[in-house]
């Protein structure tokens, strides 16, 4: 039988809850990128669009389409009855 302190115990147990803490992170990240990826992806490009001297104005158009329809997602009711059948 292994011969396990205390001291062994509690670093295991730390870092247990470091993954968990950091799966909760990821999860909500997730959940934030699912809304406003769009939004984040087309201010990405316009401020690329910007700094290269072209104009912007395409790009951002679509963060502003694309954060209009974040809003309006996140109005609606979802649980876990509904999951998967939300339409965009």
């Amino acid at each position: 039988m292994q011969n396990t302190t205390p001291l062994s115990r509690q670093r295991g147990q730390g870092m247990t809850e470091y993954i968990i803490i950091v799966a909760l992170i990821a999860v909500a990240a997730i959940g934030v990128y699912s809304y406003f990826g769009q939004t984040i992806k087309s201010q990405t490009s316009g401020m690329a669009q910007e700094l290269a001297g072209k104009g912007a104005a395409t790009e951002q158009a679509k963060a502003v389409t694309a954060a209009g329809d974040a809003a309006k997602a996140s109005e609606k009711a979802s649980n876990l009855g509904n999951y998967g059948n939300q339409q965009k």
